[in-house]
């Protein structure tokens, strides 16, 4: 989403950006999202979740996603909601191929399979989606992310010169059914086990690790559970069900009903330290976007699409000066 956002608006501005895309498709992670765009209703509630994050970037973000919705909405995006439904978060909803369709006309045509060269000539924008694929074996995770974010702008920008922030081994992500369960790209979200809150949580070898409490996002949970453990419940629901269906093993026991789980990797939290430009500090010529940028959502979790549309603005509008 990042990349995109800043070449449609790099176009407005009277650039040509080019786009290069390593994968076979564009839209990223964007495109296998549920696409909910938002933020923490309260500054305050945004710095309570993520403590650890850099807070100018912080609030760079909370103060013009709703601006940077209006200007989206401006492009033709169509909201699926115009609100979250979450009484802690405002935001919108999409759906991720309409807006993906309409980025990449918006972005000019996207240079498909097409690597990052070591050769890039700045200015450059890095919006390569983080490296949810490396720190997903690294932790014998399962990946919840486009295939081909393996790092590539992070380890690019370090080559030279570049700061990293903390939190490289946090991550956003959802509970999963564990294999053998067969969980496809279109399966990311409605496979999501998200009842974490009613469950108790045990380890592989049944040992309970149920915490005192969950917060509302569940991605606490998705951290505790790690590459397998045990939702117990009382009775099934469709996301067990759907789950069953895929292929999940779930059992009776006498503590209830379980449901063998993974931990997901969707994006990571960690990343390239950048000021409120968007410019990679530690580099020259260099911007990231997305989660490409770390030190947003450290500590905790914020939307990893507000963080690529309002960053992807804001490099842009850097580049151009």
């Amino acid at each position: 989403m990042a990349g995109l956002v800043a070449a449609a608006r790099l176009r407005e501005l009277g650039h040509e950006p080019r786009v290069l895309e390593k994968g076979t498709r564009a839209g990223g992670s964007m495109l296998l999202s549920s696409c909910v765009v938002w933020r923490h209703l309260e500054w305050e509630q945004f710095r309570a979740e993520c403590p650890g994050g850099d807070e100018p970037l912080q609030w760079l973000i909370w103060e013009r996603l709703d601006d940077a919705l209006r200007w989206l909405e401006s492009l033709g995006a169509e909201p699926v909601w115009r609100d979250t439904e979450n009484p802690l978060t405002t935001g919108r909803r999409y759906d991720p191929r309409a807006l993906t369709r309409l980025l990449v006309e918006a972005a000019g045509a996207a240079e498909l399979e097409t690597p990052l060269p070591e050769d890039a000539e700045p200015p450059l924008l890095l919006a390569t989606g983080g490296f949810p694929g490396r720190l997903a074996r690294q932790r014998g995770l399962l990946l919840r992310a486009n295939a081909w974010s393996e790092g590539d702008g992070l380890d690019f920008a370090v080559a030279r010169g570049a700061a990293t922030t903390q939190g490289m081994d946090e991550f956003y992500g959802r509970v999963m059914p564990a294999p053998p369960a067969r969980v496809r790209e279109e399966d990311f979200v409605p496979l999501a086990q998200l009842y974490g809150r009613e469950a108790r949580v045990f380890t592989d070898d049944w040992h309970e690790i149920t915490p005192p409490q969950v917060a509302w996002h569940e991605n606490d949970l998705a951290q505790r559970v790690g590459p397998r453990a045990w939702y117990v419940v009382e009775e099934t629901n469709e996301r067990i069900e759907a789950a069953r269906k895929a292929g999940a093993t779930v059992v009776g026991r006498d503590e209830g009903l379980a449901v063998h789980v993974a931990a997901a990797v969707t994006h990571t939290i960690g990343g390239l330290r950048v000021d409120t430009d968007a410019r990679v500090r530690g580099t020259d010529c260099l911007w990231a976007a997305g989660v490409d940028a770390g030190g947003v959502a450290t500590g905790g979790y914020a939307s990893g699409l507000a963080q690529a549309l309002v960053l992807g603005l804001v490099a842009a509008e850097s580049i151009a000066g």
